[in-house]
């Protein structure tokens, strides 16, 4: 006797319900997390994300891909352990601005994506067994911009190694300024300029690594004033953008033009290295620096 519902049964469930009932809820779109896969910039090739985190954000074609401070942190320091230092807290929006959107609104939103109050994070632990305080700059909160609250960051950074009688790293991940705070803004090139000079007097290192992209009022200031200057590959490395540089001298510019290996050529970053080689290369600078002494509150 045939069964007049087994078409009915398969144009409902089809070929992969029959063979494989299990299968649908297996693959479906839903259990699949919406980042699993992230383009190559370079290429447009689509990479497996966990693929491209153990090779610690560099693409097969060499990239750096930018990675956001507490994924820093954690490549950074030894076993990825350290000690959060606290970053101070600043007066929002002090001149009420609005560029189009309120800056209030543009901070709550920065901080919802980021998870972050805002663009510097703060980390004490060793490097290669070399103890250090180390801040980052996280460019995925507003560009990394240079305001009041990075700033009061990196006095703080600089104090917590001057208190621990240890060096102090920063990396560096910046569009500049940040406009929305004006003036106050640019005071923050001189006040953490004046904090690199308390830790040289107190005999202590600064050493800057530069990632992409470094520019603005960040190279401007306490990115050019280390004793050291390391740079990941390929990052864009300057003051104004090579196409604002372009536009104003009306001559094109020279291939790799304030990239990091440009840079290096001229004198201005004294060694380009790897993401997977930088905490050694850090712990051996740091070492040396510091003549041995390991010092830490």
């Amino acid at each position: 006797m045939v069964d007049r519902n087994k078409p009915q049964q398969e144009k409902r469930g089809g070929w992969l319900a029959r063979f494989a009932p299990g299968v649908r809820k297996i693959v479906s779109r839903r259990d699949t997390p919406d980042n699993l896969w992230v383009k190559d910039p370079d290429t447009g090739e689509m990479l497996y994300r966990p693929d491209l985190e153990g090779a610690l954000w560099v693409t097969p074609t060499g990239r750096h891909m930018r990675i956001d401070a507490p994924t820093r942190l954690r490549l950074t320091f030894d076993d990825g352990s350290y000690e959060p230092v606290d970053t101070p807290e600043v007066p929002e929006d002090p001149l009420k601005f609005s560029d189009g959107k309120p800056y209030r609104e543009r901070l709550a939103a920065a901080r919802k994506a980021s998870g972050r109050r805002d663009a510097m994070a703060i980390g004490f632990g060793e490097l290669d067994g070399t103890p250090a305080v180390v801040i980052v700059q996280d460019f995925t909160f507003m560009g990394g911009s240079l305001g009041m609250a990075a700033g009061e960051a990196f006095i703080a950074a600089a104090r917590a190694a001057i208190g621990r009688g240890v060096p102090l790293v920063c990396f560096t991940a910046a569009g500049g300024a940040r406009m929305q705070e004006g003036a106050l803004s640019l005071m923050q090139m001189a006040r953490t300029t004046l904090a690199i000079q308390e830790l040289k007097a107190a005999q202590l290192p600064f050493v800057v690594v530069l990632t992409d992209p470094t520019t603005g009022g960040v190279t401007a200031s306490y990115a050019m004033l280390g004793d050291v200057h390391l740079a990941e590959p390929g990052a864009l490395i300057g003051f104004a953008g090579p196409r604002v540089i372009e536009a104003t001298i009306r001559e094109k510019l020279p291939p790799g033009f304030q990239r990091a290996e440009y840079l290096q050529e001229k004198g201005m970053v004294d060694r380009v290295v790897t993401r997977a080689e930088l905490p050694a290369v850090l712990g051996r600078i740091l070492s040396m620096l510091m003549g041995g002494k390991r010092r830490a509150a």
